[in-house]
């Protein structure tokens, strides 16, 4: 899993100054054309790294190309959600962009909640969301545990050189003690002697000590008005097993301490993170100067290498935010405990398992991320603009298909028994290289009850009586009459066809126009060849905008009707589609068929409604 690891030399600053990025000016607009053919303004990091690139900040590549590397260092503790992807894309596509390469590293530092179905679902998820490492290098899948041995060489070196030391509090302690605004922390092992502190190092690594008994402590600025600096932890004891290194260490590193080292020995340019990050960078900075400190030409006291390692350079993002949507891990995983919703891959959550279940292409999530860009300025993005990514791209590239959930059957008294008309059925409007299939229309067909109205109103367009609608692909009907049961509820409708208006479309008159015109049209499944059935129409998981925030319980806006599982009747063609199969269902929206289906009774999940139906509720008030 390991892979070259290139350590760079860099020019530092004094240590006693804690390096600060300043904002960066955007120059007057530069273009780029986004994946959907679109242009757009750079966005604040790729000026960075264009500026970067012209100073050859971090030098060249094997084939004099300015290098750019970044990386995504999830922590194996849970599946990746929504928020990921949006750090996905943007680090996988600035390699492509740039013609850089890009890490997938496992920030694996915490044994007690970390597991391998995590680890084997966030590779595929990273696989399926950037089109299998298209565009860019991929640099590989790689480990924080595959450096341990390094971490804890450079914390012995920092020991040496005054700048780590043992303390015996516990977490506790060193919260309690942590001071506040004007008032310092303060440790009493801060000035316990080096060789005793390399000593007890020795012994936690050995296992000589319990957890929680002691940890090694950075030696930074008790009094820093930046709390992260007021000697942060940087190993603490924990007797567990390792999924990758075993029963080897039962001392681990803190993120913070193992993050900075990590990019450095993949030779990582831009440590892109997102914005609660940012009072971090200092302490990001501050290590790696450390580990750096004395080493070149003639050494210095505490330096293991006359070498300085590599320094990447942090640059922090405003990470997303959705409307109707919680990205929680903890949350998410309470959700999956309490039986609320079926696992981490239901089609409701966030997950990206969740969303490839329910149907959304990995095209329509790059898509998106691009769409809403890259600020440092937070904010809430309205998930209907996620819906409508879905509904662009899907509507490009699903097949068309008919599906009725409430059928009403309907007669057409004109027609000739027995006869079958095999109607041409357009399966892609947006594409005609998807050509057409046959699609058979009888005497006996179903429409959707909601499509039939005995007494219309006014502005009804489908079909009542004396009306006429199209059939979709097929004909135009006029309904005649209704059957009724004993109760008076309708139980078939009576129709007449027009055999000029096969296909669908009004015979034309001698000018060349219509001679007729409709504004009705009805999709329908044929008596004869149609298949039996589950749809779920999913519906959004929450049904306040920012979940909990009337209540101060997010559980509280858990939106009771966001599945509903109905029969219906399936256009034969949708029987014969394997799982991951999507379609448009002609005026019901996107359905994926789900890994519960079978040939012998299809389940489909609906991915996204054609149009948002929920900015209508919204503004209805």
């Amino acid at each position: 899993m390991k892979a070259g690891r290139e350590a760079r030399a860099t020019f530092l600053p004094p240590l006693d100054t804690m390096a600060r990025m300043s904002e960066p000016t955007i120059p007057p607009h530069n273009s780029d054309p986004s994946p959907a053919g679109r242009v757009r303004a750079l966005n604040f990091i790729e000026h960075i790294i264009e500026d970067d690139n012209a100073a050859r900040k971090w030098g060249v590549d094997d084939q004099g190309n300015p290098k750019v590397h970044t990386r995504f260092p999830p922590e194996p503790n849970g599946y990746l959600h929504i928020g990921h992807a949006k750090s996905i894309c943007l680090n996988s596509g600035l390699a492509k962009r740039f013609g850089g390469a890009f890490n997938l590293r496992f920030d694996d530092t915490n044994p007690a909640k970390e597991e391998q179905e995590y680890v084997d679902a966030i590779i595929d998820d990273v696989r399926w969301l950037t089109n299998d490492h298209q565009g860019y290098r991929f640099g590989g899948v790689f480990w924080a545990s595959d450096y341990f041995e390094q971490m804890y060489a450079w914390a012995v070196e920092l020991i040496r050189k005054g700048r780590a030391y043992v303390c015996d509090l516990s977490a506790d302690e060193v919260s309690k003690r942590r001071g506040s605004v004007g008032v310092p922390a303060t440790s009493p092992f801060r000035d316990r002697a080096t060789e005793e502190s390399l000593r007890l190092f020795a012994e936690m690594r050995e296992g000589k000590h319990p957890n929680g008994s002691k940890s090694l402590r950075a030696k930074i600025d008790l009094a820093s008005p930046n709390f992260v600096l007021r000697d942060p932890v940087m190993y603490r004891i924990l007797h567990e097993a390792h999924h990758n290194t075993g029963n080897k260490w039962c001392i681990y590193p803190m993120y913070d301490w193992a993050h900075g080292g990590e990019d450095s020995l993949e030779g990582i340019t831009h440590s892109i993170c997102t914005l609660e990050f940012r009072n971090n960078r200092p302490l990001y900075d501050w290590f790696i100067d450390s580990i750096n400190l004395g080493r070149g030409p003639g050494g210095g006291a505490g330096s293991e290498s006359s070498t300085p390692i590599h320094h990447p350079q942090q640059i922090e993002f405003a990470r997303l935010n959705l409307t109707y949507t919680v990205m929680s891990k903890r949350f998410l995983l309470a959700l999956v405990k309490e039986g609320r919703v079926s696992g981490w891959d239901d089609p409701r959550m966030p997950t990206i398992r969740g969303l490839r279940r329910r149907g959304v292409p990995a095209a329509a999530l790059r898509s998106f991320c691009e769409e809403i860009g890259v600020t440092t300025q937070e904010s809430m993005i309205d998930v209907g603009r996620f819906e409508n990514a879905v509904r662009d791209t899907l509507n490009k590239t699903a097949p068309r298909a008919m599906c009725v959930i409430d059928p009403l059957p309907v007669t057409i008294t004109n027609w000739p028994e027995g006869t079958v008309d095999e109607l041409d059925f357009v399966i892609n409007p947006e594409d005609a290289s998807a050509g057409v299939r046959k699609v058979p229309f009888s005497k006996e067909i179903f429409i959707e009850r909601e499509d039939f109205m005995e007494v219309a109103p006014k502005k009804f367009f489908r079909l009542a009586p004396g009306q006429e609608v199209r059939l979709r692909w097929a004909y135009f009907i006029t309904c005649t009459g209704v059957e009724k049961d004993a109760a008076g509820n309708i139980i078939r409708v009576l129709a007449t066809y027009d055999p000029a208006t096969r296909g669908g479309d009004s015979p034309k008159g001698p000018d060349g126009l219509p001679t007729k015109k409709v504004k009705g049209t009805l999709h329908w499944i044929s008596a004869a060849a149609h298949t039996k059935g589950r749809v779920r129409l999913f519906d959004r998981l929450f049904s306040a905008s920012e979940p909990g925030s009337r209540t101060g319980n997010q559980l509280d806006d858990l939106n009771p009707n966001s599945l509903n599982e109905v029969d219906a009747l399936l256009d034969s063609v949708v029987a014969a589609a394997p799982a991951g199969t999507g379609f448009q269902f002609e005026r019901l929206g996107y359905f994926y068929v789900d890994t519960d289906s079978t040939s012998e009774r299809p389940v489909l999940n609906r991915t996204v409604t054609l149009k948002d139906t929920w900015a209508k509720v919204s503004a209805a008030g």
